[in-house]
């Protein structure tokens, strides 16, 4: 087994933006079965089961949704430094030096860019929430996010290089990149761009997975590829397209 980063312990959380608040707040609580654990003037945070503060944050601004940054928790506190100095030796940038954050869940955190503009906060020391009991149909955290890139195994050696993850498979068009004993935490696939290609999240079981392929259908939102399991990593899935392309 590949080692686990020595600077980062787990995906903690995605930012978004999207164009109507009102609308993602009813799709990813109503539907979806986040709850909101806070909100500012412009965005939302979501919350799931688990003890994260929020999986999910949604910054609202016109045009279609696109992804602002991907945070990860780090092990320490002297790991923000480590990160900052080996980003920047990898050719990516340090956009904010290691200090307080005033958004909602805290803690400290830097922020960095890889080469082709890629942003991933690095957190440590964020608030934790008490987990939710006896909520079946609940995500519990993300699983992993999946990025797209023009030239994979450039952006694969950064994330080695600069956050010391490692790979756990290779396909054609994927890699899938760990950074703690899930198979993967980070994925990047194949493409002729740097958008989001998709946020995945962790259910309580596969009775949770059917249920909520039935509830998204009801809501008008039918399967876009499932159920069925992946070869890497051996997680079953639905994939669902939702609100905002």
């Amino acid at each position: 087994m590949t080692h686990a980063s020595a600077l980062v312990a787990a995906l903690r959380s995605v930012a978004l933006t999207v164009p109507d608040l009102a609308l993602a707040e009813d799709f990813f609580t109503r539907t979806w079965q986040l709850q909101v654990v806070a909100r500012t003037t412009d965005a939302l945070y979501f919350r799931g089961a688990g003890e994260d503060h929020h999986l999910l944050a949604l910054h609202e601004a016109p045009g279609p949704a696109s992804i602002l940054h991907v945070t990860l928790r780090a092990h320490s506190v002297a790991a923000l430094t480590q990160a900052m100095h080996s980003t920047e030796a990898a050719g990516g940038r340090v956009l904010s030096a290691p200090a307080p954050v005033t958004a909602p869940g805290g803690g400290q955190a830097v922020v960095l860019a890889d080469p082709d503009g890629r942003v991933f906060q690095l957190v440590y020391g964020d608030e934790r929430l008490h987990p939710i009991d006896d909520a079946p149909d609940m995500p519990v955290r993300l699983a992993h996010v999946v990025l797209n890139s023009g030239h994979v195994e450039d952006t694969r050696q950064f994330l080695e290089e600069a956050l010391d993850f490692s790979l756990s498979d290779r396909t054609r068009i994927m890699a899938f990149m760990r950074c703690n004993s899930d198979h993967h935490s980070v994925a990047l696939g194949d493409t002729d761009n740097h958008a989001l290609n998709h946020i995945a999240f962790l259910m309580p079981d596969l009775d949770a997975v059917m249920r909520g392929g039935g509830r998204m259908r009801d809501a008008g939102f039918p399967i876009e590829w499932g159920p069925g399991r992946h070869g890497p990593g051996d997680n079953a899935f639905n994939y669902f397209v939702g609100p905002f392309d």
